[in-house]
């Protein structure tokens, strides 16, 4: 969190005060600082810089067009999983001849639009999915340029939910039925095999399930090298770690040299997909508390933000550092809290689910109604996986730079939640 910091008891973004924005915009809301988004940014294309390296910054970890053209605007180029996040990719002036899209379930709409583009190409999850894309393909005179997903079987211990790479996970191809496409492309003559990729999952707090995942795509090449004879480009996919708290991140050179070194020895160019990597530290939440309720048994900090903002608490059972805005005594992620009065709590939203928490028996000082709560590395899978569930608005995302900040997305009210239906 190199761009978030305690000044005199309050809580900074770059050069802007955290409850000043608050104040103006209101919470629950998302803040991201832009110097952390270039900083990561540059750091792993420096990493890389070894290799003719496309970067895919992954647009489902965050979708917001601001963010998209800070990053296009640094040199970046987007990795896609659906129609609507190309769309986003071009509203944001994004090169759709530098996008690779992913996913598992394209429908014919999304595949034409794609082709419509011009995009760089396509991760094929199966034998049918290349079918699709070459009969659609065919009938607008186009040859579709693809990339094989295969999935290696490698287990890069990470949650169960963000699992890719393993065979019983419903992505890419296992190895068999990938070698049948490759020696029968003649019967898709509307397909152009450019590269083989790999998503082994995210994130991936250790570099060697990267270097056994490649090797077996790289051994996979070599037996099929007459199909594979047009394989210009290695994509290794993304999944780099993130800290949240304690965990042990490989810097982005650790997972460079074993990346590289491979792609090298390969004679491949490079496409990687960094998502959670570069945003994830980039971006907190705002909530505000509304009641504290001690039940006999438990203390709550109820708030005005719930599950349906930040879901990744009840869906992956994700840690997430939590502390007020204003405190005496500061603590970023990673900080011990030892020696500080504290009440262990449980901070929860006003959503009808009992899975509505952002964190169970936390340690945290002791706050009262209007106090604002920041929770952290909330940039990645955050407002983009955010609903309007309980029909409630969807938060307010704020762009710092420098002493400046701008509102990039406006909140949400009830009548936009209710725009698109009828009651006729």
């Amino acid at each position: 969190m190199n761009f978030f910091d305690y000044r005199d008891g309050q809580l900074f973004c770059e050069g802007v005060s955290v409850d000043a924005i608050a104040d103006e915009a209101g919470t629950p809301l998302y803040i991201y600082s832009k110097a952390h988004l270039l900083e990561r940014y540059n750091a792993i294309a420096d990493a890389f810089k070894d290799v003719d390296t496309t970067i895919c910054f992954s647009v489902k970890s965050c979708s917001s067009l601001g963010i998209l053209k800070v990053l296009k605007d640094a040199g970046s180029s987007f990795d896609v999983v659906s129609g609507g996040e190309l769309f986003r990719v071009i509203k944001a002036g994004g090169d759709a001849s530098k996008v690779v899209y992913a996913g598992v379930g394209k429908t014919d709409k999304e595949i034409r639009y794609a082709l419509e583009q011009g995009i760089l190409m396509f991760n094929v999850e199966s034998h049918a999915e290349l079918e699709t894309i070459d009969r659609i393909a065919g009938e607008m005179g186009k040859v579709a340029p693809v990339a094989l997903r295969l999935n290696p079987d490698v287990d890069p211990k990470t949650h169960m939910h963000t699992t890719t790479g393993k065979l019983e996970n419903k992505f890419g191809l296992d190895f068999q039925h990938a070698g049948e496409i490759v020696d029968n492309l003649g019967k898709t003559p509307n397909i152009l095999l450019r590269g083989i990729h790999l998503h082994i999952g995210s994130p991936v707090n250790s570099v060697e399930p990267y270097g056994e995942a490649i090797d077996k795509a790289l051994g996979f090449i070599e037996e099929h090298k007459d199909g594979c004879a047009s394989v210009e480009y290695l994509n290794t996919g993304g999944g780099f770690g993130l800290f949240y708290s304690k965990e042990n991140v490989p810097a982005f050179a650790e997972y460079a040299k074993v990346i590289t070194e491979r792609a090298k020895k390969a004679g491949k160019k490079l496409i990687i997909e960094p998502g959670r990597s570069i945003v994830g530290n980039a971006g907190i939440m705002l909530a505000t508390v509304q009641y504290v309720k001690f039940n006999g048994l438990k203390n709550f900090v109820i708030t005005d933000s719930g599950m349906n903002d930040l879901i990744r608490p009840a869906l992956y059972d994700s840690y997430h550092h939590i502390w007020p805005t204003r405190t005496s005594t500061p603590a970023l992620p990673g900080a011990s809290v030892e020696g500080v009065s504290t009440v262990k709590s449980d901070v929860v939203g006003p959503i009808c689910e009992s899975g509505d928490f952002f964190a169970k028996d936390r340690l945290l000082p002791d706050v009262s109604k209007g106090e604002r709560l920041a929770i952290f590395s909330a940039g990645a899978y955050g407002f983009t996986m955010s609903s309007t569930y309980n029909t409630r608005p969807r938060a307010a995302e704020v762009l710092v730079d420098g002493e400046e900040w701008k509102i990039i997305r406006k909140r949400e009210q009830w009548e936009d939640l209710v725009a698109l239906e009828s009651a006729e």
